[in-house]
């Protein structure tokens, strides 16, 4: 009995739409935002992100623990940094220790299949010019770059286990991104798809 409306909305889908690629409106949170750069940055030893050295180094800059937000028409990515910046002597670093929050800001943009970002930029850096000379360039650059995501992907991956738990096989023919926008606690993809159900 359950499949008979899914059947219904799924025809009336198929066959309402005359053009073979129909408008839709997909809403993203803010924590899938933040398991994507998770997975695709910070996933190193303890979820880190090593800007200098690494794991082993004694001296070392690396970022940690992304959150992201939205505020206005903006995306904020707050990181916290630790560093030990100095020179490296039989093992040890001399130099001083340095922890800092900061936070980058980006505008999403629609190119093609992918979510993508530009106009990165630094709301808040540390008090140490040594830190900020190191974060500065990972923040603006960095950071924009490995949060692209491919929504065509991500949505094939979702629909690849349709039959499992629908009895239909969903597929996504086509996805081609118009517009991102921040609207409130979602970040609101507007696009047209050409979906296949078997």
């Amino acid at each position: 009995m359950r499949r008979i409306p899914l059947c219904l909305l799924l025809f009336a889908l198929l066959f309402s739409a005359p053009h073979p690629a129909s408008a839709i409106e997909v809403k993203v949170s803010a924590q899938a935002l933040e398991r994507t750069l998770r997975a695709q940055l910070f996933n190193g030893p303890q979820g880190r992100y090593y800007i200098r050295g690494d794991a082993a180094s004694p001296c070392y800059v690396y970022a940690e623990s992304p959150h992201v937000t939205f505020v206005q028409d903006r995306i904020v990515v707050h990181v916290h940094a630790k560093s030990k910046l100095g020179t490296s002597v039989r093992g040890a670093c001399l130099g001083v220790s340095l922890t800092t929050d900061t936070d980058v800001s980006l505008i999403p943009e629609a190119e093609e299949e992918s979510i993508g970002f530009r106009d990165a930029r630094i709301e808040k850096l540390s008090e140490s010019r040594e830190l900020n000379f190191i974060l500065a360039p990972f923040l603006s650059h960095k950071v924009p770059a490995q949060m692209k995501v491919n929504a065509a992907v991500l949505m094939r991956q979702l629909l690849s286990r349709s039959t499992e738990t629908t009895g239909y096989a969903l597929s996504l023919d086509s996805l081609k991104l118009h517009s991102l926008l921040v609207e409130g606690e979602s970040l609101v993809m507007d696009a047209d798809a050409n979906l296949k159900v078997n």
